[in-house]
């Protein structure tokens, strides 16, 4: 059975503090720095499964930073260092409590509350007529609360500006940001054959600047549908065919569990948890067009320890 990687407990230099969130965790370096360590824990339904998914944290991660580095022309990002597969070093910044979700297709939530009846959502107008799947006439920007516990929570502008959240003049950066990234995932995507359906952005301020945080364009973060098939699928009003962890939560939906109250977690079979590995590895491959290269999990441990350590000494960031 391959290693994977469920918990992290380093004493990095300089270390003030760790926080553990469902697939990362993170520790702040002095007052400047943070070390990001993506896990192998994977999540749905808002709870964490048992078992690690091997490899999974270092596509994560890998498929974070190849999109960081392609859109740092838009805008800057945290990211300072990559020093192991599953590890990103980069600047510590004041987070902006929202998530800025952006919509070019009526799917998930959006479809979910366009089914429902709603006409609006986060205080943007949803045209009538339209089917599961179908293209806004331009993509929304539905934002929703950052929650430090419990779910996020839809919020529209007037409401992020009521509540001063951020002053009018950030906001507007934060849409005019949120567009020009989306706008060039959906390009990259299209070249590699696939519709970049839906996503997130994390922003933080830093010197009084805006900038990009957390990971961008990953599977865990953004919705991806197939290109070749996708308008048969929806003259036929067929499903479309995605590329994201969806056939997680299918399998979970079809061993009794979604995450209600009652449910028990199934026990996760082996020949599953490797499925799921190679389903990552396949996602990874797609979205970048590299080849996906294991990295050696003999002492996972050692080698993130290590490789961290020569990062922090190296750009005396420490």
């Amino acid at each position: 059975m391959m290693k994977s990687l469920t918990t992290t407990d380093f004493n990095f230099p300089n270390q003030t503090e760790v926080y553990k969130g469902k697939v990362r965790d993170v520790y702040f370096i002095g007052e400047e720095y943070i070390v990001m360590i993506a896990s192998d824990r994977i999540s749905a339904f808002d709870h964490i499964l048992p078992a690690g998914i091997p490899f999974k944290g270092q596509v994560l991660n890998q498929v974070a930073t190849y999109f960081l580095k392609a859109t740092e022309d838009i805008l800057p990002n945290w990211l300072i260092d990559v020093p192991d597969p599953n590890v990103a070093v980069g600047h510590k910044c004041e987070p902006i409590r929202i998530e800025m979700v952006i919509r070019g297709y009526l799917t998930g939530h959006a479809w979910r509350e366009y089914k429902a009846g709603k006409r609006t959502l986060c205080g943007v107008e949803m045209p009538e007529g339209m089917n599961e799947n179908d293209p806004f006439p331009e993509p929304i920007i539905t934002p929703s609360t950052k929650a430090v516990e419990g779910h996020d929570e839809d919020i529209s502008k007037v409401e992020i500006l009521n509540q001063g959240i951020v002053s009018k003049e950030v906001y507007e950066q934060l849409e005019k940001y949120t567009h020009q990234l989306y706008q060039r995932g959906v390009e990259m995507a299209k070249e590699r054959g696939l519709i970049l359906v839906d996503t997130k952005y994390e922003f933080g301020m830093k010197d009084g600047q805006v900038m990009l945080m957390d990971e961008i364009h990953t599977p865990d973060s953004s919705r991806y549908f197939y290109l070749d098939g996708y308008q048969e699928r929806q003259d036929n009003k067929q499903p479309q065919r995605q590329l994201s962890k969806e056939f997680v939560r299918q399998w979970l939906i079809e061993h009794d569990f979604q995450g209600l109250e009652g449910q028990e977690m199934p026990v996760i079979p082996e020949d599953f948890i490797a499925l799921v590995t190679q389903r990552y590895i396949e996602l990874y491959e797609k979205i970048t067009g590299q080849s996906f290269k294991r990295a050696d999990t003999t002492n996972i441990e050692t080698r993130i320890e290590s490789n961290t350590r020569k990062s922090l000494q190296g750009k005396t960031l420490v």
